[in-house]
């Protein structure tokens, strides 16, 4: 594509000129489309590029942009592509984006291979892909991404990345060929023929794999978290995760890939109207300006009628695509009218569409048991199917597996003396690569135990997906039906779903109803801790301190519930992960409005209120029990107060402001808790701690997502240890993890900065997205350390500051003192600069956004010398748009650091001042642990 980099707003108006509006503008080496957009006209360029400029310049990046022709609604293809040192060149996989280009390959849902490609333009792209990397003498590895005309089958080249980029996961994942092992012992020296494929075992790595089956990715968002996130996508990525589904029809691949997104989709259907209706007027304004919801506006407007011709010019989707699409809403009209149930050739091709036992189920109105028993009566079972990469042609021995109905044999044979441990299924908010860690550290313990190793997961981008994780992946759903029919066929010991979070969790009760052995903590027992009646009776019966709650079914109830537990409230469905639809409600309107805004009353949908506690601090206990015996365990205590989310608090271990004997009370109560509900395998316990009360908010009997940190600090693997629990070893020991000679913190990572419009302020309600920790031979220096590799730039000068309550200011004075005996110069806002100033504490007063005063807001963000804007909010839990909300969103626009929180500010700037001058050292994570 014409393509012109510029460093100045001249430079990149003159090539926007040069090339003709609309362009794409792309910050220079920037990745997931960071920076970017499509603008089509000279002052939305400008605009653009003061935008661009201001946070290249504030963060690390180079001040450079690219002016790009812009190639809305053509098709988006890519090749991967290995090259040797003696020149030996082929191309692994090509793919195919279905979405259009003007959306970033990594929020498009893409194919493998090609499907709607002529065999002419095939070979031309693959010709021209080659001719590429052997013009640029790439050695290993590069992908290749090309623009081309639907009609006239003109392409452009867009990219060239010569290193493993996101697209190359999905590739090596889809083709079993282990690109990044071939990348590697290429630069080495070797040369493709010398190279054995490891993952087929009977063939050099020197072949081009050749695919019987397709391969969908699908992006999973989360942008629902945001109250006010604008919920298009486009050229700039926000997706915080993908699937991956493998089947022998378009129609069964995304079938199957919509069910793996856990958004509460049953396949390639529509989502109720009110999901559908709260991000655009009407589905078909979805279809032309793209949302996170496209897919399922398209079934609604198929479902409705409207032709695959207008669907498909509307959104750019190739016709053959909505065909396939159309081909499921067809036998869905099919089916409901059809004595479905009685004919099995019916039921052989609604599973050869994707469809679910509970999707039929739904149709016939039945249960999915009754459909399941239908199936198996009529002999219409799914058959076991390799990635073998040959098509065939071969013999393999790949471990890469998949169902389907497609096909009248299995490929492989039952294991023997298998263990199988369920995946953690997409990265979403809450649920990340911490889950991911754990299964793969179960993996290996029942690989050393000499178990034959079984992972169901369907994640591209994790390590349990690697072809040399476990002796047979079977990369497919994590629903009960599916682990079912997997269970069925590979007859193992028992399985794990302790390791994987949330989603294998809940299958804990419906396997153990299904005779399946659970490893660990008894089916009955998880339920205890995860109902929340059962487990606040336990808590009851121990004499355990909980904060006053009830489960309310309509409007009227709720109200009156949180005036008799007293203001402010926290309110949510009644079983969540990482606070999904949480809030805080400060009084009776607030609540009001949030129940009718997030959370419909009624008798099938119940809301559950508890008191919020405020100004207390937050710690958690995670361990390992046998038996009901605890065998291991760490403490960690969170910087923020309650009422940020655990998962986007900062984290410290071992604790530096928790009293021992506030400890010694956790730990009891964490005994009593592990003897009631006979524990054995990994759990979490959380607790909040105020005026010498301890008070049990949260018990998940399962690996928790600080898992990964306790190990990696205390250098005891807790999985490790939790498995042998598990499979009934005697894992007690002296485990010493209280008494540290260094301190660790783990911070948050968050993307506001993808997320436009969304209030970067802590809630209860999960908002990061990633995670750093950090060692210190004191608090401080981890700290520091910690915030620094999260992202966080150190001030040099200049600090802004905006205090919401007096009780605030009043607590951040000590700090701001601190701030003021650093010698920086401190800006505030109007009541926060007369409240310093009364104190004696000098600071330039700043006046409101968009006002005539000398010094408003607006222009001292504008001209680029802040380092650091600390805005504690009035209301956290509230999330309005107010003047502190546009500072906050300013800031992270502006790539300016920000702290929202009192109690993190309060650490920061402590720490600022006890390692000023002292540096922060580098060393080894073995130097701590001598």
């Amino acid at each position: 594509a014409r393509s012109h980099a510029a460093r100045t707003t001249h430079e990149a108006l003159k090539s926007a000129a040069e090339i003709g509006y609309p362009v794409m503008v792309r910050a220079g080496f920037a990745l997931g489309g960071e920076g970017s957009g499509i603008v089509r006209d000279a002052k939305e360029l400008a605009e653009k590029l003061t935008e661009v400029f201001r946070s290249l310049s504030a963060g690390a990046g180079l001040p450079q942009v690219l002016i790009e022709e812009y190639l809305g609604g053509w098709k988006e293809v890519e090749y991967e592509v290995v090259r040797d040192r003696a020149d030996n060149c082929i191309t692994v996989c090509n793919m195919e984006n279905l979405d259009p280009m003007g959306i970033h390959t990594g929020e498009s849902m893409v194919v493998a291979p090609s499907q709607t490609l002529s065999n002419e333009e095939y070979h031309s792209l693959r010709e021209i892909a080659i001719r590429v990397i052997r013009h640029l003498g790439v050695v290993g590895e590069c992908n290749i991404q090309y623009g081309l005309h639907p009609k006239t089958g003109d392409y452009r080249v867009i990219e060239v990345n010569a290193r493993l980029s996101r697209s190359s996961a999905l590739a090596s994942k889809a083709t079993g060929y282990p690109l990044a092992f071939v990348a590697a012992k290429l630069a080495l020296g070797h040369t493709l023929p010398e190279l054995k494929n490891s993952v087929t075992r009977t063939t050099s790595a020197y072949f081009e794999p050749a695919l019987d089956y397709l391969v969908l990715k699908v992006p999973r968002w989360d942008l629902t978290k945001f109250a006010h996130a604008a919920p298009r996508i486009g050229t700039e990525m926000k997706s915080v995760g993908e699937v991956m589904a493998i089947g022998r029809s378009f129609e069964e691949v995304l079938q199957k890939a919509l069910r793996m997104l856990a958004v509460g989709a049953g396949g390639f259907t529509p989502l109720d109207s009110k999901r559908l209706t709260g991000q655009a007027a009407h589905y078909l304004d979805q279809i032309r300006h793209p949302t996170t919801n496209r897919i399922f506006a398209i079934a609604e407007a198929l479902r409705k009628g409207v032709s695959v011709q207008k669907i498909s010019s509307l959104s750019h989707i190739d016709p053959w695509f909505v065909e396939k699409m159309k081909n499921i809403m067809e036998f869905e009209k099919l089916a409901r009218r059809s004595d479905l149930l009685g004919r099995s050739d019916l039921l052989w091709k609604a599973k050869r569409l994707g469809f679910s036992d509970a999707q039929i189920a739904t149709l016939k109105r039945t249960t999915p048991e009754k459909i399941r028993a239908l199936r198996r009566k009529h002999e219409v079972l799914p058959v076991v199917k390799q990635i073998d990469t040959l098509a065939g042609e071969f013999p393999a021995q790949t471990n890469y597996l998949y169902l389907t109905y497609h096909g009248d044999s299995h490929d492989v044979e039952p294991g023997k003396k298998s263990a199988v441990v369920l995946g953690s299924g997409p990265y979403a908010i809450g649920s990340s690569v911490e889950f991911d860690w754990s299964g793969v550290q179960a993996l290996k313990t029942l690989a050393a135990k000499k178990f034959q190793t079984i992972m169901i997961n369907y994640n591209p981008e994790t390590v349990s997906t690697d072809y040399d994780m476990s002796d047979r992946l079977y990369f497919d759903e994590l629903s009960l039906e599916r682990v079912l029919d997997i269970v069925e066929f590979e007859k193992p010991r028992g399985v794990f779903v302790s390791t994987g979070g949330q989603l294998p969790n809940n299958l804990a009760i419906p396997l153990h109803k299904n005779g399946i052995r659970i490893f660990g903590t008894r089916a009955e027992d998880i339920d205890r801790a995860e109902n929340r009646h059962a487990f606040s009776a336990l808590l009851d019966s121990l004499r355990v301190d909980q904060p006053a709650w009830a489960e309310l079914r309509t409007l009227s109830s709720a109200v009156k519930t949180a005036e008799d537990i007293g203001y402010p409230v926290l309110v949510r469905p009644s079983y969540v992960l990482s606070g999904a639809a949480m809030s805080v409600a400060a009084d009776r309107g607030s609540l009001i409005a949030y129940l009718k805004r997030a959370a419909a009353v009624s008798p099938d949908h119940p809301v559950v209120i508890s008191k919020f506690i405020e100004n207390a601090r937050e710690i958690e206990i995670d361990g390992v029990a046998r038996n009901g015996r605890l065998v291991v365990y760490a403490i960690t205590e969170h910087v923020e107060n309650a009422g940020t989310h655990s998962g986007d608090a900062t984290v410290v271990l071992p604790p530096q402001r928790t009293y021992l004997e506030t400890m010694r009370r956790a730990k009891e109560i964490t005994k009593k808790i592990i003897r009631e509900l006979r524990i054995t395998g990994p759990f979490n316990i959380q607790f909040i701690a105020k005026d010498n009360r301890l008070q049990v908010i949260e018990c998940n009997l399962r690996a928790s997502r600080s898992f990964p940190f306790v190990s990696k600090v205390t250098g005891y693997n807790f999985i490790d240890i939790a498995t042998r629990a598990a499979l009934g070893e005697d894992v007690s020991g002296n485990y010493r993890t209280v008494e540290l000679d260094f301190v660790a913190v783990k911070s948050p990572q968050f993307s506001y900065g993808r997320i436009k419009g969304a209030d970067p302020t802590s809630r209860v309600e999960m908002a990061s997205t990633g995670e750093v920790a950090c060692f210190g031979d004191s608090y401080s220096e981890a700290l520091l350390k910690s915030m620094l590799a999260a992202g966080f730039r150190l001030p040099k000068k200049n600090i802004l500051v905006s205090i919401g309550k007096d009780e605030s200011k009043l607590k951040l004075l000590p700090s701001l003192e601190l701030l003021r005996d650093m010698r920086f110069k401190l800006y505030a806002t109007e009541n926060t600069a007369d409240f310093l100033q009364a104190r004696g504490i000098p600071c330039e007063k700043v006046y409101k956004i968009n006002t005539a005063k000398k010094l408003d807001v607006t222009s001292l963000l504008a001209n680029g010398k802040l380092d650091l804007i600390i805005n504690i909010p009035t209301h956290p839990h509230q999330g309005e748009s107010t003047e502190g909300f546009k500072i906050r969103r300013k800031a992270i626009d502006l790539n300016i650091p920000l702290i929202t929180n009192r109690q993190l500010a309060e650490a920061f700037v402590t720490a600022l001042a006890e390692q000023k001058g002292n540096g922060l050292k580098a060393k080894a994570w073995s130097e701590y642990r001598t």
